[in-house]
């Protein structure tokens, strides 16, 4: 019988040394450097440990750990020193330094840890009731666990990401809520979702496929545009679990069925609509959420290009949702998905395009304002080209 694997934090500590579950959110491994601070510790100490790699495990005031987290943050976004001026990056490179920065920043930021008790509570001075938020995001707390370590930013995460589940976020082209779980991507970006409001359903229109189902906003569209039955597929458990709650908080159960497949339903029936929202840029995800943004090298969007033919009904359309922003990046061309369109022997046979309203399309000090200000949003409609 095996035997479970428990992510383990250590650390030295008068001499004694400590251990404890180690639990993180996006799933990182446990820092191997580890030093115990309290409140005595500067911003700038700090800072300089966690830039350098070595994680402080707090204990002391809570609510001055979260303006210690603060002061990191400010330090960490501060601009580098001007060396000798070079030529400016292309788009690509640009996007690669915004990642790296990200990345960089993320892991400063995640070097500062709290201790949690074995059921969720946080053990300091004034800390706040997590318990509720790491239930949703983590699972129930194992009656039998130990005392437990993670970031604070991990945590702050944890607690975010509950509050946008109890709150949800309105969705207009529903006139509903949708509810995300920790670790689904949130329907915030509202133009992909009016694009499939917006769109013509093809006729006959009895059987739609969502591929990649998420928050099961798309489903639950389709569905209220009077769409008989709709399947809803993912891998990501945590998806699915959001998908089938958000089916039922909004009553569409006896049209909608989520199932867990790769890509398309088990069954080989073919469908009228299939509508795909991928991640948008062809990079590698550094956590659960980021899933819903990045594909490493367009994997799942030309998987399904590949394989939507099969699994349309001679009048039915597959529609492809995609932003641009790659091209703007330099990431991947309109060439190279035209091309990938004409192999998988499909045909455009309509385009709805629309500009994204979120704000970073007029944060002029973003790193890649100049690309995300270009950026179109489009509903591709494809069929099979071999019916035509």
């Amino acid at each position: 019988m095996s035997v479970e694997h428990i992510p383990t934090i250590r650390w030295q500590q008068n001499d004694t040394q400590h251990e404890a579950r180690w639990i993180s959110e996006a799933g990182l491994p446990a820092p191997e450097r580890v030093v115990v601070a309290d409140d005595t510790l500067s911003a700038d100490a700090a800072f300089r440990l966690c830039r350098d790699g070595t994680a402080i495990l707090w204990q002391g005031d809570y609510q001055n750990a979260r303006n210690l987290l603060q002061a990191l943050a400010r330090r960490a976004d501060r601009p580098p020193r001007r060396g000798n001026e070079t030529a400016a990056p292309t788009a690509a490179e640009a996007f690669a330094q915004h990642r790296q920065s990200q990345g960089r920043r993320a892991g400063i930021l995640g070097n500062l840890l709290i201790p949690l008790t074995a059921d969720y509570r946080i053990a300091l001075r004034r800390g706040q009731d997590v318990v509720e938020a790491c239930t949703a995001g983590l699972g129930p707390a194992h009656p039998k666990g130990s005392d437990a370590v993670i970031s604070l930013r991990g945590l702050l995460a944890l607690v975010s990401a509950y509050e946008w589940r109890k709150k949800g976020a309105f969705v207009t082209a529903l006139d509903a809520r949708i509810h995300p779980h920790f670790g689904v991507f949130s329907p915030v970006r509202g133009e992909y979702v009016d694009l499939v409001a917006q769109a013509p359903l093809p006729q006959p229109c009895n059987l739609a496929f969502d591929i990649g189902v998420g928050s099961g906003v798309l489903s639950c569209l389709l569905a209220k545009r009077g769409i008989a039955k709709v399947i809803g597929t993912d891998l990501d458990p945590r998806a699915l679990a959001c998908a089938q709650e958000n089916v039922h908080r909004l009553g569409f159960n006896t049209q909608v069925a989520i199932e867990a497949a790769d890509l398309f339903p088990a069954s080989a029936v073919k469908a009228d609509l299939i509508v795909c929202n991928p991640p948008w840029l062809p990079a590698t995800p550094t956590s659960p959420v980021e899933a819903a943004v990045y594909d490493p090298n367009s994997q799942m969007l030309r998987a399904f290009l590949s394989g939507v033919s099969d699994r349309l009904a001679p009048t039915g359309e597959a529609w492809l949702i995609l932003s641009d922003l790659a091209e703007h990046l330099g990431l991947r061309s309109r060439d190279e998905l035209l091309g990938w369109i004409q192999t998988a022997q499909l045909i455009v046979v309509g385009r709805i395009d629309t500009k994204p309203h979120h704000p970073k399309t007029r944060d002029n000090t973003d790193a890649l304002h100049k690309a995300r200000a270009a950026e179109i949003t489009s509903l591709w409609r494809l069929k099979t080209a071999l019916r035509h």
